[in-house]
């Protein structure tokens, strides 16, 4: 597979903040006929955009969606066939390179040009030159905490990971929680990203300069892991089952005061049932934290945005951008729900409460989750590999090395390295 250079041209930071008056009215389908299948994760603001396509339904136009946190095994699969299963792919800077290495997604340039003219500049993520997706929402990570646990204790909103275990050891200690800190430490995907986010945070780089060969097993790197380890002792003991679904259902059980989580998910947050008043009360949300000293927050800016195959007719690539563009017209914001579930790069829309920790992270120069062809396939080996040092099986400096050698296999195989 060959080498191919990424150039995302448009900032999640600069897009976070552009608002403008929005258009009356909801964007007319205007799709003749037509397929679209949509598969994508399942947050509160991408399952909008699923059920605003689903609007564009008629006898002649087929809307199916598969919204699934699952969608990342099945995407690729589901892109490849001719016809392709799906239409369109929702993805985010993470996963867009997958599609992209395997060739299952098409460049939007003609597309935009017919029927896009209500798009933003900033929406349409450029690669190589060519429009290959378009963005609807920013997305970082960053703390959610209870305000009034940290008041029963006198400390702060933690600012750093080194506050957040000098708070969670005093919440412990006065017997409010004997597990106060939660985290989306899942294995597989989840746990690689919180790697990435300290990582980041420590000062580290995924790779030497210019080229696919890593370089994590470093003294960044063993920070990073021992204060992942450090975190870990403050969690629900089977924190490595826990995604961000089940971290939030410990926070609306009270079981949890500090955690570092989607803005995607703060505005629905509370909003469960059987939630108890003091949860409700107690929640608020502040940008991300540091670590180690540095400057440089330990998140990671994200796009979310949606895709058209490669591999199925032209009249249901335009049926799907149709029915995706008009998912996303900006009169969708004139729905408070809708408005706080995201920071939505649209036309009009206003930041909300919920969003305070999105844009905390934007000001405070977070880092955007790199767009590069191999980070993937570190990404899948850091989730793979860290398991074992997590349960306490294994050195910090071993499991960097598993994790290393099962990258450089992967990247050998997939022609980034010789």
């Amino acid at each position: 597979m060959k080498h191919m250079k990424f150039a995302l041209l448009t900032s999640v930071a600069a897009a976070a903040f552009g608002t403008a008056a929005f258009a009356d009215g909801h964007a007319s389908c205007e799709i003749a006929e037509g397929r679209v299948s949509i598969v994508g994760n399942e947050f509160p603001a991408i399952q909008t955009v699923g059920a605003g396509a689903q609007a564009c339904a008629s006898d002649s136009v087929e809307v199916r969606t598969n919204l699934t946190a699952d969608h990342q095994q099945i995407n690729v699969a589901g892109m490849t066939g001719n016809p392709a299963e799906y239409t369109s792919a929702i993805v985010a800077n993470s996963s867009i390179v997958a599609l992209m290495n395997e060739d299952v997604i098409r460049p939007l340039d003609d597309l935009v040009a017919k029927f896009g003219g209500g798009l933003k500049k900033n929406q349409l993520i450029t690669v190589g030159g060519k429009v290959m997706a378009v963005a609807f929402m920013a997305n970082a990570q960053h703390l959610v905490y209870r305000a009034d646990v940290l008041e029963q204790v006198g400390v702060e909103a933690p600012k750093t990971y080194e506050d957040m275990l000098a708070a969670a050891k005093k919440i412990r200690e006065a017997g409010i929680m004997e597990n106060p800190v939660g985290g989306a430490y899942a294995a597989g995907w989840n746990l690689a990203q919180e790697f990435n986010n300290m990582y980041i945070g420590y000062g580290g780089q995924f790779f030497k300069d210019g080229s696919a060969e890593v370089s994590i097993n470093n003294e960044a790197g063993v920070n990073t892991l021992n204060m992942m380890k450090a975190l870990s002792e403050y969690m629900n003991p089977d924190f490595l089952t826990h995604d961000s679904n089940a971290t939030n259902a410990e926070f609306r059980a009270g079981n949890v005061a500090l955690m570092n989580m989607w803005g995607s998910r703060a505005a629905t947050m509370t909003d469960a049932e059987g939630v108890s008043d003091d949860v409700k009360n107690g929640f608020a949300i502040a940008g991300p934290m540091t670590v180690g000293g540095g400057n440089t927050p330990a998140t990671t800016l994200w796009w979310d945005g949606w895709t058209v195959a490669k591999n199925i007719s032209d009249a249901d690539a335009e049926a799907t951008f149709k029915a995706l563009t008009a998912a996303i017209d900006p009169s969708i914001l004139a729905d408070e729900e809708v408005s706080k579930q995201a920071v939505w790069l649209l036309d009009g829309y206003q930041p909300t409460a919920a969003a305070e920790g999105v844009f905390a992270a934007a000001n405070a120069g977070s880092t955007p989750y790199p767009m590069l062809p191999y980070q993937g396939l570190l990404h899948t080996a850091l989730g793979a590999e860290l398991t074992d040092f997590m349960q306490g099986n294994e050195s910090a400096e071993q499991a960097l090395a598993d994790v290393e050698a099962a990258y450089t296999a992967a990247a050998k195989e997939n022609g980034f390295l010789q």
